[in-house]
């Protein structure tokens, strides 16, 4: 019985030295001054089949005053994307842990290319995109360092296409919202 007591205080006490010794945010390559943020899309559709989008970046607005700038956060999965397969369960990584110094965000943009198109009927149709049409939600919101940021821009797909009688063409305008978990 002495035994058994003595390795539950020597279990108890690796336990104790485990955890008091454990990774600071130097050892997992971060320095804590910084605020890491990883970015995936996914989309919700009920009417379209298959939308492919061409995505080239995704950038954060940041700062508070008139001055505010766009910057890149150097998207890892760009190219075209059948984003009517992107679900919660599937959703497409765009980017992966990039440090950037702590600062306010006001909004998240995801920069499109021209090759935009959906499937109807087995007809490859091209999406006209208002070049005027950024495809942004304001977030407004303080990144602070030693955080992740995890973004998961959701694109409703049935709301960010439509027909255009006037130009007989379908265009894109996407609608995003942006949900923001902090860790």
């Amino acid at each position: 019985m002495k035994h058994i007591q003595s390795i539950k205080s020597v279990v108890l006490f690796l336990v104790i030295l485990v955890s008091m010794t454990s990774c600071t945010t130097e050892d997992l390559g971060r320095s804590g001054n910084k605020a890491a943020v990883s970015v995936s899309l996914r989309s919700t559709s009920t009417d379209v089949s298959e939308v492919f989008l061409d995505i080239e970046d995704v950038q954060l607005k940041v700062g508070q005053s008139p001055s505010e700038s766009w910057i890149s956060l150097n998207a890892i999965n760009t190219g075209t994307h059948n984003i009517s397969d992107l679900t919660e369960a599937s959703a497409l990584l765009l980017v992966d842990h990039i440090e950037i110094d702590p600062t306010y965000i006001n909004e998240v943009k995801l920069v499109l290319g021209d090759n935009n198109f959906m499937n109807i009927n087995n007809v490859l149709v091209n999406l006209e995109r208002d070049e005027s049409t950024i495809a942004s939600n304001l977030v407004q919101r303080a990144f602070e360092g030693s955080y992740i940021y995890q973004l998961i821009i959701d694109i409703d797909i049935d709301q960010s296409i439509e027909f255009n009688e006037a130009t007989n063409a379908m265009v894109l305008n996407p609608k995003l919202q942006t949900e923001i978990r902090k860790f």
